[in-house]
């Protein structure tokens, strides 16, 4: 299978890789399901660290900024991204439970916006209004048992991600730049004179 976008023709293919890379997936995403609370910790944990070390490399950015353009945006946003590092670390409990709710909203909201916009074209309605359905009912439950949630909704999330993202990759492939797409053009200088 292949499209042509841009001028640059795409292609479908599946290698070694992609198979190894896809039953990976699969095997991650099964084990991650069989340790959502795990999978819950070690996500919010990751998270924090990510953005401690984002918060510093955006305060050492910012000290070369200095006497330049962008040092005062670059020094408070590495800062706030450290606090919000530090606050996540401190208190992983809290940061698991804020990031649920907003999952949860998040759901709700993608619910609401599919039921409104399902409601305004023809075509292929009934997925529309499913999938929000779907998307009010996630999000129901997520806010509603928001405590019982937050120990386990990231690592299912998490779990479900890379099964699906494994299942995909085994079964379609990836895309690819076709070779026979990719064309050198050369140009010659010619001598060019004002009027």
């Amino acid at each position: 299978m292949s499209v042509n976008v841009g001028g640059v023709t795409l292609e479908r293919s599946r290698s070694g890789w992609d198979i190894a890379w896809g039953i990976l997936l699969v095997v991650a995403g099964i084990a991650i399901l069989a340790h959502a609370v795990i999978a819950t910790a070690i996500s919010v944990l990751f998270l924090g660290w990510l953005a401690v070390i984002g918060g510093i490399v955006g305060l050492v950015a910012g000290l070369f900024r200095i006497g330049k353009g962008g040092f005062w945006p670059a020094i408070i946003s590495g800062a706030l991204l450290l606090v919000l590092g530090l606050v996540i670390l401190r208190n992983p409990e809290a940061s698991a439970l804020t990031l649920t709710l907003l999952a949860g909203t998040l759901f709700l909201m993608g619910g609401v916006i599919r039921l409104v916009a399902a409601f305004q074209i023809d075509q292929n309605r009934w997925i529309m209004v499913f999938s929000g359905l779907v998307s009010l009912v996630l999000g129901g439950m997520v806010v509603f048992n928001l405590v019982e949630a937050t120990y386990v909704l990231l690592g299912v999330l998490l779990g479900v991600q890379a099964f699906v993202d494994g299942i995909t990759l085994l079964v379609l492939g990836r895309w690819r730049v076709a070779d026979n797409s990719v064309q050198v053009i050369q140009v010659e200088a010619t001598d060019v004179t004002p009027r």
